[in-house]
């Protein structure tokens, strides 16, 4: 990956995260954007979020998400120069809970007993 491409990545990853939580604070309040992948031609972006909650939760964001896109994606050309603005696809995250799982198999074989030598 080129460091143009890296550098797109983040720039749109913290346009979209600040524009979420200074527009719309109370919505956005849960939702943590983790990453954005640009396609190597620009036009497409897959943007990973993680949502604080359940799948409850997870659900309700994800429709949000979709319903803003348009406006997200509006945003992100006023405020980044491009050629070509981005199509969003906001994909969820699933490595928090894979951290969290590891976490948990980490606590409990630190729990099991020592083994004792042959």
């Amino acid at each position: 990956m080129s460091n143009r491409t890296l550098r797109v990545n983040e720039l749109i990853q913290r346009e979209i995260s600040a524009y979420l939580h200074t527009r719309h604070q109370g919505e956005a309040v849960r939702i943590t954007i983790t990453a954005v992948q640009v396609s190597p031609d620009f036009h497409d972006a897959r943007v990973f979020y993680s949502v604080f909650g359940g799948t409850e939760a997870a659900a309700t964001c994800r429709e949000w998400l979709q319903e803003k896109t348009g406006e997200i994606r509006r945003v992100v050309g006023k405020n980044v120069v491009l050629k070509n603005v981005p199509r969003l696809e906001f994909v969820p995250d699933p490595s928090p809970e894979r951290g969290v799982r590891v976490l948990q198999v980490l606590d409990e074989i630190e729990r099991l007993p020592p083994a004792r030598p042959a």
